[in-house]
């Protein structure tokens, strides 16, 4: 056991609420990060394959991220700017727009809005009925879009929509791509959206995740994707891609959605959009759909000029070439290899997901939660997802070496290999 897990934390239990959770399966106390490993004061290390819940895609601390802000700070650059015009937003706009935007196509306009993807999701919401003059929302099966009341409403799980504590309203849910066997969810809901007497009120807006991160890393078909945006803009609604989990590389691509032949009219962004970890999130919207009037949507924090710094840097980084990009895919299939060796463990286990964005369903949540434990005691850092935590997801940061994937993959593996005596689990 790391000696950091004996120290004493009592000030947590005494004091921080009882929402906590992710410190529930991982206790220690980290006190330094950098790249893909995190440390704690006496100097135990481990290796990070949740990155912040896809939030730290670049890894901790990248030097060239964390240089440009120090600059920043140290020059006493602006630190809080509302939506003022600053250097650092013109730079990330500026970044953007040459290295993201501009050479996928997209003429899409950027609003930032409060610090967090759920702020993103509610904005697109809110935007979605203002354009059409519905309110009702597509959503799907196992979709996650954060826990505010607007975003819950589309949320699929059932324990953070219990926490709602009243009615959730104004969404109407259908199955996600291959939820049920043999039913094609795209041409039954363009046969309901059809027909008077389907029972489902016009839509503002349909909203989906082309992977599903916290449903259990359900990936979309392209040609699924495609009918979605057909069946939207057939019945006079707005397609709504949420990218905060699965975009900036997670799948491969800086968008989820750049190979499937579809052109969103609103996405979502947060998580590693700053680059570094800070918080940040925007809505990514057409401009013909753009018709917010000033601070209609707005908030204290919406933009961050630190991580308009960071953010800027990313794309310079990463972005300005095919380099970065090219890599990914050779890491997908290292990726995928590592996690197959974990599957042939558990009978029934299975591989899934896509790009850097992928696990293996073990079939228990038990289970799943015992490998990522034992994991745990031996230095790796991972978690559970899907709607019975059934999914041991990888969720390293896109820079992870070689070296240090093999790493992790070896204690994952011998992870699985102690608990699998609790295999019967998975057939229950």
């Amino acid at each position: 056991m790391p000696k950091d897990m004996a120290q004493d934390r009592s000030i947590y239990d005494r004091r921080e609420s009882g929402a906590r959770s992710y410190c529930r399966a991982f206790p220690a106390s980290f006190t330094e990060a950098r790249g893909s490993e995190l440390f704690t004061a006496d100097g135990d290390r481990f290796i990070d394959f949740l990155a912040g819940c896809s939030s730290l895609n670049y890894g901790h601390n990248d030097p060239d991220m964390k240089a440009a802000l120090i600059e920043h700070i140290a020059g006493d650059g602006i630190a809080h700017g509302l939506d003022l015009h600053t250097s650092a937003k013109e730079g990330f706009l500026n970044a953007l727009t040459d290295h993201i935007l501009r050479p996928r196509g997209m003429d899409h306009r950027v609003m930032f809005t409060g610090p967090t993807g759920a702020n993103a999701v509610e904005a697109a919401m809110k935007v979605a009925r203002k354009v059409t003059g519905r309110t009702n929302i597509i959503a799907f099966t196992n979709g996650f879009h954060g826990v505010t009341m607007g975003a819950l409403a589309a949320t699929g799980n059932g324990y953070h929509r219990g926490g709602a504590g009243m009615d959730k309203a104004g969404v109407t849910r259908m199955p996600f791509y291959g939820y049920a066997d043999g039913v094609d969810s795209a041409a039954l809901l363009d046969q309901m959206l059809s027909d008077p007497s389907g029972g489902i009120d016009a839509p503002a807006a349909i909203l989906f995740e082309t992977v599903q991160g916290e449903g259990g890393l359900n990936p979309a078909s392209a040609a699924w994707v495609q009918k979605m945006q057909t069946i939207a803009h057939k019945h006079g609604a707005l397609l709504i891609i949420d990218d905060i989990q699965a975009g900036c590389g997670r799948t491969g691509t800086f968008f989820s959605f750049e190979k499937m032949g579809v052109q969103p009219d609103i996405v979502t962004m947060a998580k590693s959009v700053s680059g570094f970890g800070l918080p940040m999130a925007l809505m990514l919207v057409r401009p013909q759909h753009d018709v917010f009037g000033p601070a209609e949507h707005n908030g204290t924090f919406r933009g961050n000029t630190h991580a308009f710094v960071t953010a800027r840097v990313a794309i310079e980084k990463f972005w300005a070439d095919s380099a970065f990009e090219d890599d990914l895919t050779r890491k997908e299939n290292l990726i995928r290899d590592g996690l197959q060796s974990v599957a042939n463990l558990i009978p029934g286990a299975y591989v899934k997901g896509r790009g850097l964005m992928q696990g293996v369903d073990v079939g228990s949540g038990e289970l799943a939660s015992a490998i990522c434990g034992h994991a745990y005691e031996n230095g790796l850092v991972i978690e559970t997802s899907g709607p019975n935590d059934e999914v041991v997801k990888v969720l390293a940061p896109l820079t992870t070496s070689d070296e240090l994937f093999a790493e992790g993959f070896a204690i994952l593996e011998r992870a699985a290999y102690a608990v699998r005596g609790n295999v019967k689990l998975a057939a229950e």
